[in-house]
């Protein structure tokens, strides 16, 4: 099929392919329509510090990936790490989940302890 189209005073030929019908249909009532997505410049923002929180120099921290209950504590104040050494472990929806390291340095504070409730994106543990 072709098409004509005019943008700010130019006119435009087009060709135009009927694509196939979704294989996915919406249920009775509800209607499915495309949408435009918009993704910033500069790819996604980092983690916001949950409320109370002060900002950190994000090279020096190590935030949790999940929500989750504490398990176990394993970084210590003082500990010298590596990357991807185990800083604590989570349990998130009956699944363990090992935090680890981003980047070597020693650690600073561990804010959270065994039994401890932790957000997505909170800081754990910080590094000097």
């Amino acid at each position: 099929m072709k098409l004509r189209i005019t943008i700010d005073g130019k006119t435009y030929e087009v060709d135009v392919e009927v694509a196939e019908e979704p294989r996915v249909r919406a249920p009775l009532g509800y209607g499915i329509e495309p949408s435009a997505v918009r993704i910033p410049a500069g790819g996604p923002a980092p983690a916001a510090a949950p409320s109370g929180e002060e900002p950190a120099d994000e090279d020096k921290v190590c935030r949790s990936r999940v929500a989750g209950t504490v398990v176990k504590v394993v970084a210590q104040p003082g500990q010298v790490i590596q990357p991807g050494d185990t800083l604590l472990v989570l349990e998130a929806m009956k699944m363990e989940t090992n935090i680890t390291a981003p980047v070597a340095g020693k650690v600073r504070t561990v804010r959270v302890s065994a039994g401890e409730a932790v957000k997505s994106g909170q800081i754990v543990v910080e590094l000097e």
